[in-house]
């Protein structure tokens, strides 16, 4: 049986697919990544679905993302940066070492926003408690890409608890991405996801804890 929150998020799904453009989702694959596409797959099935293949990703995702795309019938977006993994570490050496934002930028944000140049409204996962960046985070805005081209952003999600997204995949029998059993709380590149090292701040593993975010969800200036 679906609950409130369920059901509130089901509304603004509906209410952001009835208007004009194309709309599209991005997807990293973890829990509430699974959620969000189950929910849209079931009312727009053909909805592309768009993954940020860095190239640094586990293999544990890799194998993860093309079985959930098998299981729910998804049509996946594989976007890859300009350069791959050893042509930019030859030019530019290991920059997740060396400059992480200027990787995330060249591997993530780049490729994101050229595609979604493409699309007119634009649906995350994003949720208010992953983290201090993201807790005055709307349901529902505009995002300008650098072209000037806007969107309307859509977080169904955005006033979910992490207890919300688990129990929701239980109810589905949705499995999950293994790296979870491991310990992991947000799950991203590889080289860049650590275990977390503040039991408040699930995303607090990621990038060493230099920084909260890759970029691609901070509106260019």
């Amino acid at each position: 049986m679906a609950t409130e929150k369920t059901l509130a998020a089901q509304r603004v799904i509906e209410e952001a697919l009835a208007g004009p453009g194309e709309p599209c989702v991005t997807s990293s694959f973890q829990a509430e990544c699974v959620v969000l596409v189950h929910m849209l797959a079931a009312r727009r099935p053909r909805i592309p679905v768009l993954f940020l293949d860095t190239g640094y990703h586990f293999a544990e995702t890799y194998a993860y993302r093309d079985r959930i795309a098998a299981l729910l019938g998804l049509n996946v977006v594989n976007l890859l940066p300009r350069q791959t993994v050893p042509r930019q570490e030859g030019q530019f050496g290991i920059l997740y070492q060396t400059a992480p934002s200027r990787c995330c930028e060249m591997r993530k944000v780049e490729p994101l926003f050229a595609a979604l140049e493409a699309y007119d409204t634009w649906f995350t996962a994003l949720r208010r408690d992953q983290s201090p960046t993201r807790a005055n985070l709307k349901g529902t805005d505009a995002f300008s890409l650098p072209s000037g081209k806007s969107l309307l952003k859509v977080s169904p999600l955005a006033d979910w608890t992490a207890a919300d997204v688990w129990a929701y995949l239980k109810r589905h029998g949705i499995p999950v991405l293994p790296l979870y059993g491991r310990g992991y709380t947000s799950i991203g590149c590889e080289p860049c996801t650590q275990l977390p090292f503040d039991p408040d701040n699930p995303r607090s593993g990621r990038w060493g804890g230099q920084k909260l975010e890759c970029g691609i969800h901070i509106q260019p200036r």
